[in-house]
This record gives C-alpha cells, sequence and structure tokens, in this order.
C-alpha cells in the first residue's frame, strides 16, 4: 500500500518546503506516547536515509520509516484550514483500532 496526501496537505507541505527553504518532502512516523500508545510525528524529510520508504504523493514525497510504516500503511494525511486560528493537519489511518479520548494518541 501506501502513505499518501490529499491534494490539499500537498499543497500545503510544498509552500512549507518554499518557505522554509529547503526539504525533500515530509517525513511521517509515529513515536510511543501518549496513554493508547501511538503518537504521529510530522517533520521536513531533510535526508532520506537507506532503509527509509519513499512515497509520491500529488508531486510530494512522503518518506516513512519501516518500523512506523507498519502502524500508517495505507493512511492518508488530509490538511484542513477552518479559520485562521484552526488549521493543520488530519490523520485517516485505517489501522487504528482505538485512540485516546483526547485524540493525541491511538492504537493498532
Amino acid at each position: 500500500m501506501a502513505v499518501t496526501l490529499t491534494s490539499a496537505a500537498a499543497e500545503r507541505v510544498k509552500t512549507m518546503i518554499e518557505k522554509r527553504g529547503k526539504g525533500l518532502g515530509l517525513r511521517v512516523g509515529t513515536k510511543v506516547s501518549g496513554c493508547a500508545g501511538y503518537a504521529y510525528t510530522v517533520d521536513y524529510a531533510d535526508e532520506i536515509h537507506d532503509d527509509d520508504v519513499v512515497f509520491e504523493s500529488h508531486g510530494v514525497k512522503v518518506v516513512v520509516d519501516p518500523e512506523s510504516l507498519a502502524r500508517i500503511d495505507g493512511m492518508e494525511l488530509d490538511y484542513q484550514k477552518e479559520s485562521l486560528l484552526n488549521e493543520g493537519f488530519e490523520f485517516n489511518n485505517p489501522n487504528v483500532k482505538d485512540s485516546c479520548g483526547c485524540g493525541e494518541s491511538f492504537t493498532v
């Protein structure tokens, strides 16, 4: 499968990389965190490691480490902007079995 971006998320990432002036794409992963087990990590992909898995989505490279891929394979990352103060990425992950009450962490 893959980890993909919606067109809105891809446009946001392109804008962020352009403003920053560098970056190969978007690095998406997971870390142990929260009361449910895992939290998402999102950062610029300034380098691609030998064991990274790279997907192309709407012209943006999405870089995922192999350990995280097992938890987020099939995930679609969306970007929503509801107002000037309310915007951000949304994670549509089909692997999530449960999430904590605050929505900050999940289990697979």
